[in-house]
């Protein structure tokens, strides 16, 4: 197959998946049991503790073969639902803009400049006084990216803010810059927890933490408004105190908040708990069995302070008893009890601030609008306004931002809920295990409700996209409907029917799914292959036969499921890399229906090859164990001895072929990949270890007019490096006609002359255009262009169109081209002389004083190459994945070289083998 075999990725959103913000606490009202997890440190001493952003990576070096771009398929695939969690996903419109650094000295650069134009603007210390504002601290980023958010959105959306929500934005604006400083900061860490006063920090930006806490809890009085009812099927329970109404504070007081004993617990590290019960002289394993163990104790000791003379030892006993067996009943005794340890906690603690959770989640709504996604982070704040004073050149555009991406405040609201509901059944599904069947009934459930709503919402879509859309205009903005969420869970329901064996149910399901063409296309071809294979297996036995015998009833709806895969084949926008099951499929039920060999499909022409083997041996570098005394002999044996066994997926370091003797002993050792370089090198090969690199660079050059071609909505900033809908599934779907005219150029010949264009238009001043790396050579991206089959290029850029999101790794790691000379069909090498190493050695091949390596051609390659020349193609290109001895391919790779191949792209499959393993030396 061509795409993931894990369920769970079939069942992972294309694009990126809207989760639950974790501020509603609403995984904890699930009733599933969760791994435990780290303990975080609650209250860090000062903003340093706060995440540090990741450094700008550096840029590869332009040295030929020592692009090494890192692997993606060494992060985890997430078919093990107890790996560790995938790495953190990027907003839209993060993805959209320049790789730009975002650490904290970028972030200083900025306050410095900020507050040099404060100077200016408001002249001496008295003009700044009363402006309220100060040098240092009062030009924060954080707080410059909040404003900015909001007021854009008010600008443009406020229709989806009630009054009382208005009057809080409103409040908001009137804070002081320290206090609105501290909100950011809190109101960044996502979750609505306590934090202590005397372990806040900040103070280098915050003069007066007192005077700002208080003004944060200052009780305001909001208008009575009457909210408008909105549809949300499947939320069992929407989320308690998230409703703006009647009055509000931004932040919350321990002093009146806090009146439980277990509340207040979960204020103490475990080492401050362990404190207090050693005081009391009770014992416990962990924090339940300590808080146990004081409530009990705390009844029989007469020198806590508030036993009083009437009390008995019997009574105590009697009241502590009665304690631990009711159920959250309340006594004078146990109050007393629980007030005794709340203070003392308290005491301990110092006060706390919280923020307001109705007020968070309004701001969290607001995020949500404004960066189209649920999935902000602190860097989503500060990468726009670092973006906007970058000095980089940005392709020119016209920006659009919608205001009716949510077309009313009731549509939000239902979306905000499907995406409550969408990660209950996430969590069911993908995050808690095997589901059990009482699980997936639960998921059921859901999917029953959720059904007919969807059916009203995908009518409604489709009358927008048939009289209101411009061509393409609507598919963005569906993302962000609750309809684009329901399709998800109905997908994932088929899903759970086809658990329950209900295939007359589930083929109803997929049959309405493939009606629709509005959301999540990326998934037909799924929903083609499981479709097929239930008319093929199940259909027969569970629909009315209509006269004909069971023999004959197969047949019937074996030819159902071969038209369903000839549907599938025909339709637009299923993706390319489905169509080989289809395929499959298709021979398959043709072969069972002995349909005649004249009428059957031939799919030679793109059947699948199995890359070629060819193995390179070298010499291995073997680092000795720090623990090992006797290092390991040197092996100098047969070239058929394997490298020293390492554990699987480990690095491996080999002497650069291409460097002599001596030159090498001086030399670090290199990678594997660049061992099998070297090695290509010498048989006339040109190349990088760069896996996806220079595809991308290709498809930025060749798809410049496509990618910036006016869709409404996909445009909001003018500091985009493509549009927003890239990596989604959208892309292909709403430029389709754009995307094929530039791929019949491309087939047709004319990739060369499109390369050249973007280079003579962007390539002095290095326009910032989304994958384009201008570390490669202009002569050799042409170069590459000419040497590439049309029709194979064209084949992979429409990949890269349909999935560029999900299709970033797995490329193999060599990209290898060479060029064909007219006269002597030679292979050229570098040009001018030999080709240049890592390390600074040359290559040692047979060369010409041209630069060109003789090779001992025979007939039939002659006659191939000339077959090239004649065709239009200046020489030829492959790919090559470097595996030593312990490596294995991964699914991502398996993909990409399957989509090559069938392509008609040569793929090699390199192994690297030891001929001697040395000990490198201390």
């Amino acid at each position: 197959m061509l795409r993931y075999s894990s369920p769970s990725k079939h069942n992972a959103m294309v694009g990126q998946k809207i989760a639950h913000p974790p501020s509603t606490n609403f995984a904890a009202a699930d009733d599933f049991e969760k791994r435990p997890v780290k303990r975080m440190k609650r209250s860090p001493p000062d903003e340093e503790d706060v995440q540090q952003l990741s450094p700008r990576k550096q840029r590869p070096s332009t040295h030929d073969g020592d692009r090494t771009v890192p692997d993606s398929d060494t992060e985890p695939d997430g078919e093990d639902l107890l790996a560790p969690p995938p790495p953190e996903r990027k907003t839209d419109l993060e993805t959209a803009l320049p790789p730009i650094r975002t650490d904290k000295e970028a972030i200083a650069e900025y306050e410095a400049t900020r507050a040099a134009e404060l100077v200016e603007e408001l002249g001496d210390a008295e003009g700044r006084l009363k402006a309220r504002k100060w040098i240092r601290g009062k030009s924060s980023i954080y707080v410059d990216a909040f404003n900015l958010a909001l007021d854009t959105v008010l600008e443009d959306e406020s229709h989806l803010f009630n009054a009382a929500e208005i009057k809080v934005f409103d409040d908001w604006k009137a804070l002081n810059y320290e206090a609105q400083y501290l909100y950011v900061r809190l109101f960044l860490r996502k979750t609505s927890t306590w934090h202590r006063i005397n372990k806040l920090g900040y103070y280098s930006d915050i003069a007066d933490m007192e005077s700002a806490i208080k003004e944060l809890q200052i009780s305001r009085s909001l208008p009575v408004t009457a909210d408008e009812a909105h549809e949300a099927p499947g939320e069992w329970e929407p989320p308690r105190d998230t409703v703006v109404e009647g009055s509000f504070t931004f932040a919350d007081r321990s002093e009146d908040c806090i009146t439980t004993l277990e509340e207040a617990s979960s204020l103490l590290l475990l080492d401050e708990l362990k404190a207090l019960a050693k005081d009391a002289k009770v014992q416990g394993k962990n924090k339940s069995e300590l808080l146990r163990a004081l409530r009990k104790t705390s009844g029989k000791q007469a020198g806590l302070g508030f036993l009083k003379r009437s009390d008995t030892e019997e009574s105590v006993t009697s009241v502590d008893s009665r304690g631990d067996s009711d159920s959250g009943r309340s006594t004078p005794q146990r109050e007393n009890r629980d007030t005794h340890f709340l203070n003392k906690i308290m005491a301990e603690t110092g006060p706390c601030i919280r923020l307001s959770l109705p007020v968070l989640k309004l701001f969290e709504r607001v995020h949500l609008v404004f960066y189209r996604s649920t999935e902000w982070t602190e860097k989503s704040l500060t990468t726009i306004i670092l973006a906007r004073i970058s000095r980089w050149n940005f392709p020119s555009y016209l920006v659009s931002r919608s205001a009716n991406i949510f077309p009313s405040r009731p549509i939000l609201l239902e979306f905000e809920a499907s995406v409550r509901t969408q990660y209950r059944v996430d969590n069911i599904l993908e995050f808690n295990g095997t589901p059990t069947s009482d699980t997936l009934q639960t998921v059921l459930d859901i999917f029953e409700e959720v059904f007919p709503r969807w059916r009203v919402l995908l009518a409604e879509e489709q009358r927008k996209e048939d009289s209101i859309y411009a061509t393409g205009e609507g598919f963005y903005l569906r993302r962000l409907s609750p309809a684009w969420v329901y399709t998800r869970i109905v997908h994932k329901g088929a899903f759970v029917l086809g658990k329950f064996k209900h295939h007359a149910r589930e083929h109803e399901t997929l049959c309405t799914l493939l009606a629709q063409k509005l959301f999540h296309t990326s998934r037909r071809g799924d929903w083609y292959q499981r479709k097929a294979l239930l008319e093929e297996h199940y259909m027969a036995a569970l629909n009315p036969n209509e006269g004909r015998d069971p023999e004959a009833q197969k047949k019937h709806w074996k030819r159902i499921a071969l038209a369903t895969c000839e549907d599938g084949l025909q339709d637009p926008l299923t993706h390319l890399i489905f169509h080989h099951d289809l395929q499959k499929r298709i021979t398959k039920l043709e072969k069972s229906l002995k349909v005649p060999k004249r009428s059957q499909h031939d799919f030679g022409h793109v059947r699948l090859a199995k890359p070629q083997e060819r193995t390179f041996y070298g010499i291995q570098i073997v680092r000795p164990h720090r623990r090992s005394s006797n290092p390991a002999p040197v092996v100098d044996g047969d070239k058929s001895t394997p490298a020293i066994p390492t554990r699987r997926g480990a690095k491996t370091l080999w002497v650069d072929p291409a460097l002599s003797p001596e030159v090498a002993k001086k030399s670090s050792p290199v990678s594997v990949e660049q061992m099998c370089l070297s090695h290509y090198r010498r048989l006339g090969w040109r190349g990088y270890h760069c896996e996806s690199a220079l595809l991308r660079t290709l498809f930025g050059a060749i798809m410049y007019d496509v990618l910036f071609t006016y869709v409404p909505n996909v445009f909001q900033t003018a500091y985009q490096t493509c549009p927003l809908d890239l990596h989604t599934d959208g892309f292909y779907a709403t430029r389709i006609r754009e995307v094929e005219e530039r791929l019949r150029e491309v087939a047709n010949g004319d990739a060369g002359n499109v390369v050249s264009r973007f280079y003579k238009a962007h390539g002095e001043t290095r326009t910032c255009v989304v994958g384009v790396d201008w570390g490669f050579d202009e002569a050799e991206v042409r170069a590459i262009a000419a040497c590439w089959a049309p029709e194979a290029l064209a084949t992979v850029l429409k990949v890269l169109a349909q999935e560029y999101g999900s299709r970033g790794g797995g490329v193999p790691d060599l990209f290898l081209w060479r060029e064909f000379e007219e006269g002597s069909l030679r292979c050229v090498s570098g040009g001018g002389g030999p080709a240049k190493m890592e390390g600074g050695g040359e290559g040692v091949g047979d060369m010409d004083d041209k630069g060109l390596i003789e090779e001992e051609l025979d007939w039939a390659e002659k006659k191939r190459r000339r077959a090239l020349l004649d065709s239009g193609q200046k020489g030829e290109i492959m790919f090559a994945e470097v595996k030593s001895e312990n490596d294995r391919l991964s699914d991502t790779q398996r993909m990409w070289i399957d989509v090559l191949t069938g392509a008609g792209v040569r793929v090699e499959l390199t192994h690297a083998l030891a001929s001697e393993v040395r000990v490198e030396e201390k």
